[in-house]
């Protein structure tokens, strides 16, 4: 039996200080040499998501933005993607009506970019992109009109509660949207993308992709629901939501106790 193991990364995979322990590294780098299929499903992009998972040594395609990728982790290209089948100028329209200032996850002349209105951002906006100085996909711009610019696949938006509860409610329907609280800033996000764009559509096409016939996986939050749903094997972890700790085949150690490499760790070898 061919097993796809699956992690989110955020509250998961990663410490609270979104670190990777040399525990964790070690211990998938060394079942992934005997042939363990690990991979990650995340709402990060290829570029943070690369950073900072960089020693591990899994070489299978990764999912990012929420399911609105497939990536091929050794050469970076795209192997499956997700489009809007919204009309999303007039979702940027209504959030502008609004006030909310997006930040918009596009291709621009080929390139994957991020633009948002720099005079415009929020207090969570503004630790989101201070804290990726050197991302080359960051494109402040003066005018909200270049948020239309180019191919937008992701939206993204960091505000008050009383401003991205209803936005959810009205677009929940017609995309797929994620609405938390940040792990790190406990900030509201509320996350916009194309409608099949999700962790568990994305998981189910990698699986077939690797001919996989099992499937575990591994979350902390709300968003991880659908992919625990379709999975044989779902654990959740210490540090997770109530939610998705109620939907789990069973429940691990936090993020900072390497709940995860602890749990492979035992059982991937009980497999061999």
């Amino acid at each position: 039996m061919k097993t796809l193991y699956a992690s989110d990364l955020d509250g998961t995979l990663l410490r609270s200080n979104e670190t990777l322990s040399p525990y964790t590294c070690a211990t998938i780098n060394a079942l992934v040499e005997k042939g363990m299929l690990f991979s990650y499903a995340t709402a990060r992009s290829y570029v943070t998501a690369s950073r900072v998972t960089r020693e591990l040594t899994a070489r299978i395609p990764l999912i990012v933005y929420n399911g609105t990728f497939i990536i091929d982790n050794v050469t970076g290209k795209v192997l499956h993607a997700q489009a809007f089948d919204c009309d999303v100028c007039a979702v940027l329209d209504d959030l502008l009506s609004q006030e909310v200032y997006p930040i918009v996850y596009a291709m621009i002349d080929g390139k994957e970019t991020f633009t948002y209105v720099d005079q415009c951002c929020t207090a969570g906006m503004r630790h989101f992109v201070d804290s990726r100085k050197d991302d080359p996909r960051k494109r402040p711009v003066d005018d909200a009109s270049r948020l239309y610019d180019g191919a937008a696949f992701y939206i993204t938006c960091v505000d008050e509660e009383s401003k991205l509860k209803p936005l959810y409610q009205k677009y929940r329907e017609i995309c797929h949207c994620v609405y938390h609280v940040d792990i790190y800033t406990r900030t509201r996000w509320l996350e916009m993308m194309p409608k099949g764009a999700t962790k568990a559509n994305a998981i189910r096409h990698l699986q077939r992709m690797l001919e996989c016939d099992r499937l575990v996986v591994f979350g902390d939050g709300k968003n991880d629901i659908e992919m625990f749903q379709i999975a044989d094997v779902s654990c959740a972890m210490e540090n997770g939501e109530q939610e998705l700790k109620a939907v789990a085949s069973s429940v691990i150690g936090s993020n900072d106790q390497d709940g995860v490499a602890q749990w492979l760790d035992e059982h991937v070898r009980e497999e061999e």
